[in-house]
């Protein structure tokens, strides 16, 4: 059953949800799809430590070929992890060997959009209801994936340790259209300590697959972003003095790239609350 949630403050309209854990890091991906299928609606940046988060934008099957070529043409905002064929809502890295454990995409992430015609009408945490069967999914690397890294190698992810939702920007910088989908490229930003932001870079630099290194350092004007602490997605940003901003691709851009082109419909994870995948961090890092 759909569980809807009220769009001006985001809480779902039901009272009867599962209690947040006390270390969301130490839960597991299973526990953690269990959780937000029963109804918890939370962005997962911190959760799960040592698993892989993802993105995801279903599709009518007639622009699958328009959406892969499109990620083919912007690598670093859509990192694809796995495509599940017209339809199918579970496999590939929902889950690990035994199927019957694997994530249903259309129930285990925490929170949901629905866009038709480029519109949002509908956030929920259940996405049955608006599921079709010739939809095509795209599970596309997310950044979430690469924040332990960064906590381990002595880098902070202020956001993470205020628990807030990541805040994301859309900039003028466009992306490479391919077929009818164009739009432009969303960042998330991470406020870092200048003597720590070759740390940063060096660290994410590893895991291409999940974004990869930051596309821009410095002065958020050369992204067209006038005022951080306005942001499209997300939570406004925290900011310690002296902080330098750093900015990486962002998998939230398939969702502006909806907005502009304006598909029949199309079905999202809300921003920051991500598919929590049973793959390792690690299986996405390079030497």
């Amino acid at each position: 059953m759909t569980k809807p949630f009220d769009l001006q403050n985001g809480t779902p309209l039901e009272s009867a949800v599962p209690a947040m854990p006390g270390d969301p890091a130490s839960v597991s991906p299973s526990e953690a799809r269990r959780l937000f299928a029963a109804g918890l609606s939370v962005p997962t940046t911190g959760w799960s430590a040592g698993h892989a988060q993802a993105n995801i934008i279903a599709l009518p099957q007639a622009l699958a070929f328009d959406m892969m070529l499109f990620a083919q043409r912007n690598p670093k905002p859509c990192p694809i992890l796995d495509v599940l064929d017209a339809g199918e809502v579970r496999g590939g890295v929902l889950g690990g060997d035994d199927p019957t454990a694997h994530a249903d995409i259309r129930t285990d992430i925490p929170r949901y959009r629905v866009y038709e015609r480029g519109e949002l009408v509908a956030e929920v945490s259940d996405a049955r209801e608006h599921w079709r069967d010739d939809l095509v999914t795209f599970i596309v690397g997310c950044s979430f994936t690469f924040e332990h890294p960064l906590l381990e190698a002595g880098v902070p992810v202020r956001h993470l340790t205020a628990g807030r939702n990541v805040p994301m920007y859309v900039t003028s910088t466009r992306c490479w259209p391919a077929g009818r989908l164009s739009g432009p490229l969303v960042v998330s930003m991470r406020a870092i300590p200048p003597a720590l932001v070759a740390d940063a870079v060096r660290v994410t630099s590893r895991y291409p697959a999940v974004h990869g290194a930051p596309v821009h350092v410095g002065d958020p004007a050369a992204l067209g972003i006038a005022d951080l602490a306005r942001t499209d997605f997300g939570d406004p940003p925290v900011i310690e003095e002296g902080d330098v901003p750093v900015f990486w691709a962002c998998g939230v851009t398939p969702q502006a790239v909806v907005m502009e082109s304006r598909p029949e419909i199309a079905i999202t994870h809300a921003p920051g609350h991500m598919l929590i995948t049973d793959a390792r961090d690690s299986a996405y890092a390079v030497p």
